[in-house]
C-alpha cells in the first residue's frame, strides 16, 4: 500500500542507496558487454551524489552523459 507521503512526493528521487532527495541530474550509461551502443540506462542523482555516482560509472567505462533532469525531460523522444 502506498503511504500518503509517497503520493505527495512524486518528484523523481536520487538513485543513491538510501537517499530520498529530489533528483537534479540524469546519468546516462550503458554496459557495452550487455547493451547495444545506442542503448541508454539512467540513474538519477541529487547534487550531493552526482559526483559519486558519476565516478562509479566512469571508472567502469559505463558513463555516457550527465545532464540536468530538466534538460533530459525536454529532449525529444525517439519514435
Amino acid at each position: 500500500m502506498n503511504s500518503p507521503e509517497s503520493a505527495e512526493n512524486s518528484a523523481p528521487l536520487c538513485s543513491a542507496k538510501g537517499c530520498r532527495a529530489d533528483a537534479v541530474w540524469v546519468l546516462a550509461w550503458n554496459n557495452p558487454k550487455l547493451h547495444t551502443p545506442e542503448r541508454r540506462k539512467t540513474w538519477l542523482a541529487c547534487e550531493e551524489h552526482r559526483e559519486h555516482l558519476s565516478s562509479f560509472l566512469g571508472v567502469r567505462g559505463f558513463l555516457k552523459d550527465v545532464v540536468t533532469l530538466a534538460e533530459w525531460e525536454s529532449r525529444p523522444t525517439s519514435p
